[in-house]
């Protein structure tokens, strides 16, 4: 009868239990996320039609430079930062599954306990085991509110991963144009101390003959000295560039050197091309058609600046998305904390075993199984005020996530002009300086034969002689600069990150090690650790 009367209250309750748990996936208080709104980019950059970002997915490529292109596809397979961003990706994975376990009874647990005692007859043994479950049906969403925010913040560190990627590539790629940039430079300068030993050597020659002052010599060894002293700078800043390139590799710097060493052989600059005798033997810089006075080093970009910017292009930028999903898991949270407002219920039950027997004798469980399940009910009515409280804390925190969205995207706005115009502003000055170039060679010519013939005063040449040094030291400067503000333009857009799409976050090596150390289930399966292939 016992057991008859206990399977019909189970029963009820089963039923109960049944309408309560479909009554509660149904509502889920709080503000549904509805986007960021209207991102406040120029209109000028907002057009119709489909939005791709293929020319920008492999931007470095538009260098032509097979060694940049060999260091971009070793960064994304070595560099740490990257390696780190995919590890947090598999935490916050982690913690989305903490969020959706809190879905199912929050309470399981196993009790055991025995202890004896002893009497004037015989010694009695206490013997207990129960099994206890608690579960809080998420009648109004909180748990469900917590799982959105967590899937957001999933989706968030995914697009910092693509952000961390944009990032990495185009400091590559910077570090890789200051380092040929330094090359540059230093293979003008190596070419002009050649210039002024030689002109030192011909003030020399024409003190000891007595046409000239010391004054007009020790101008000439002042202006060398100078020029070899701008030859150690030049080589530590391609130390720097080397050892930049190193860390973000993840490599040593000697394999890096092995990398820039072997493209440089092809920019070995032979200064005897450049260099020749002419009129009355005086030294001359070589002008002709093969254009053999320009250094190329340092790889062009073919980008054109005037091609329409595509407002979809920033809006997508990883950084952005980062923004947003971080904006949508704080408008999670607004439920999350309103569902506190509302009466819980729970169901709990448990099962036990409890005996006192003879010490020695087997535990009998015919008089000991007890089976207690019931709902339980909790309103926290006296604790509003907290509560409400706690709500407008999350949508003033909400709010602010949108304010800070809004400003990164106007910081994009501003990065994107700012590249822009730079690239343009760049172009617009290494035209006139490379004319300047070509006119301070063709002057210093006329002056060393000037010189020669007695037309024109020592001062003259020198002055020839220096601005020849700074304008083509210049010149290498802002073919640098212009590189620079390719690059800059092209992490403004966003582009990179798009080479992951469908690639996985971990190594296969880093997931196996994991794999040994601790019990990760199916969280690092190959195929559960691609990328997605759009966050749209």
């Amino acid at each position: 009868m016992k057991e008859n009367r206990m399977k019909k209250q189970v029963s009820r309750l089963g039923l109960s239990v049944l309408t309560i748990a479909v009554l509660s996936g149904c509502t889920s208080v709080g503000p549904d996320f509805m986007g960021v709104g209207k991102a406040p980019v120029p209109q000028k950059w907002v057009h119709k039609g489909k939005k791709s970002d293929k020319a920008i997915a492999q931007w470095w490529k538009t260098f032509h430079d097979p060694t940049l292109n060999k260091l971009v596809a070793k960064s994304y397979a070595q560099n740490l930062d990257i390696k780190a961003a995919g590890l947090r990706i598999a935490q916050a994975r982690s913690i989305l599954g903490i969020s959706e376990g809190l879905a199912f009874p929050q309470v399981q647990q196993v009790n055991a306990s025995a202890s004896s005692s002893y009497g004037k007859q015989k010694d009695i043994a206490t013997t207990s085991l129960g099994f206890d479950m608690g579960w809080e049906l998420d009648l109004w969403g909180k748990y469900a509110r917590g799982i959105e925010s967590s899937e957001a913040q999933v989706y968030a560190s995914v697009a910092s991963y693509n952000d961390i990627m944009v990032s990495v590539i185009s400091e590559v790629a910077r570090n890789y144009i200051n380092y040929r940039t330094s090359e540059e430079r230093l293979a003008y300068a190596k070419r002009n101390v050649v210039i002024q030993e030689r002109v030192t050597k011909m003030t020399e020659i024409q003190f000891n003959s007595g046409n000239v002052s010391e004054l007009d010599m020790q101008q000439a060894r002042s202006q060398l000295y100078n020029t070899r002293s701008l030859i150690p700078s030049l080589e530590l800043s391609k130390v720097k560039a080397r050892n930049a390139l190193a860390l973000l590799l993840a490599s040593s710097d000697s394999s890096i050197d092995n990398i820039l060493n072997k493209s440089s052989r092809q920019y070995q600059d032979k200064i005897s091309r450049y260099i020749g005798q002419e009129k009355h033997g005086a030294i001359q810089l070589k002008v002709n058609k093969q254009n053999l006075l320009n250094v190329k080093i340092i790889p062009y970009a073919r980008l054109n600046p005037y091609n329409k910017i595509d407002a979809e292009l920033i809006t997508r930028r990883p950084d952005l998305k980062v923004a947003e999903y971080q904006v949508h898991a704080k408008s999670a949270l607004i439920g999350a904390a309103e569902a506190e407002l509302y009466p819980s219920f729970s169901l709990f039950g448990n099962i036990g075993l409890n005996s006192n027997n003879a010490t020695g004798s087997w535990v009998s469980a015919s008089n000991a199984l007890g089976v207690t399940v019931g709902p339980s009910f909790s309103w926290n009515i006296f604790q509003y005020g907290r509560i409400k409280n706690q709500i407008r804390l999350k949508d003033a925190q909400f709010e602010e996530s949108l304010v800070n969205y809004n400003k990164k995207v106007l910081s994009a706005v501003a990065e994107v002009s700012n590249a822009l115009n730079g690239y343009i502003y760049t172009q617009k000055q290494q035209v006139e300086n490379r004319k300047a170039v070509d006119a301070t060679v063709r002057a210093f010519n006329i002056s060393v034969i000037q010189y020669n013939d007695g037309l024109v005063s020592y001062q003259r040449l020198l002055t020839t002689v220096e601005k020849l040094t700074s304008t083509q030291d210049r010149y290498a400067s802002i073919k640098g600069n212009l590189a620079l503000n390719a690059i800059a333009l092209y992490k403004a857009l966003g582009g990179g990150w798009q080479i992951s799409k469908g690639k996985a976050y971990l190594s296969q090596e880093t997931a196996a090690k994991m794999k040994k150390r601790v019990d990760w289930d199916h969280y690092l399966d190959p195929e559960m650790t691609r990328l997605p292939k759009g966050l749209e």
